[in-house]
């Protein structure tokens, strides 16, 4: 009966979006318009980070197998790195696949994540020469396919001529667990006389993070993190870099994130006042 409930509620979410979008769209683009004289002239977030939640249950509204959720979030993530780089962001990171993710999730779903991420790995050969992208994986390769490793490797080589712009993306990556690693490399440094118990700080300690090749010039830290479906929750993500972001969770599900969303969660971000923790 549920069954029978959620496929009748699917053929009328799609009817309405197949009948009355077009009507709408007009109307969305002059609030499209609105919103960007309010952002254009605003402070944009140099460093943005985007945990691209809902691709299953966006799926299951539907009445699709989970593995096309997914299929639409990865093309819906090729058109919002688009808009960021338009808007003049300079880094971004992406939650694409958790640790939990990676250890918790039925094989199959698994395996269709790891084709995504080939397919990825492969289409952003040409985005790297064309905007000028250096990529950086990060998480705990022995959870990635030893091939999907070679690819990653490469492409990370390829790409590290470039510094005009930073593509962070966590594959099997678990922030507690990247505290923990690095733990373990400052230990093993002390241990070997690399380094003092006494040069210890937070500054060194970055160092040791998953995405310190960005400490130098200050961006390690995201100056505003999104989350879309609704879920006001981090989930293990970057927990020691946001100590001091700007978070905004959006309703949305991800294959459904619009133009609109965005410059909403910039909005957001552009009227709130920037403590750090002061």
């Amino acid at each position: 009966m549920r069954s029978a409930y959620k496929c009748a509620l699917a053929k009328v979410i799609k009817y309405l979006i197949r009948y009355f979008y077009p009507l709408a769209k007009p109307l969305y683009k002059i609030y499209e318009m609105v919103l960007w004289s309010q952002i254009y002239n605003g402070p944009i977030p140099k460093h943005v980070a985007i945990i691209p939640d809902g691709n299953r249950r966006w799926a299951q509204t539907y009445g699709l197998d989970p593995r096309e959720g997914h299929s639409a979030g990865y093309e819906k993530l090729k058109e919002v790195l688009n808009w960021l780089w338009e808007l003049g962001v300079k880094v971004v990171t992406i939650y694409a696949m958790s640790y939990e993710n990676c250890i918790k999730r039925p094989r199959e779903e698994r395996e269709h994540l790891f084709q995504l991420l080939r397919k990825a790995i492969e289409e952003l050969k040409g985005e790297v020469d064309k905007k000028k992208i250096k990529v950086k994986f990060i998480g705990r390769e022995s959870l990635i396919p030893k091939d999907v490793q070679v690819m990653m490797r490469e492409l990370e080589e390829y790409s590290s001529k470039y510094n005009e712009r930073y593509l962070n993306i966590a594959v099997c990556y678990g922030g507690r667990q990247e505290i923990v690693d690095a733990v373990k490399k400052l230990v093993r440094d002390v241990e070997e006389g690399k380094i003092s118990e006494g040069d210890v700080n937070e500054e060194l300690f970055k160092k040791y993070l998953s995405i310190s090749h960005l400490v130098n010039n200050g961006l390690e830290e995201p100056d505003l993190v999104i989350r879309t479906s609704g879920e006001l929750r981090i989930s293990n993500f970057l927990l020691w870099q946001i100590a001091y972001s700007e978070l905004y969770f959006c309703d949305v599900y991800w294959p459904d994130f619009r133009k609109i969303d965005l410059w909403r969660a910039i909005r957001s971000y552009q009227r709130r006042e920037r403590r750090f923790g002061g």
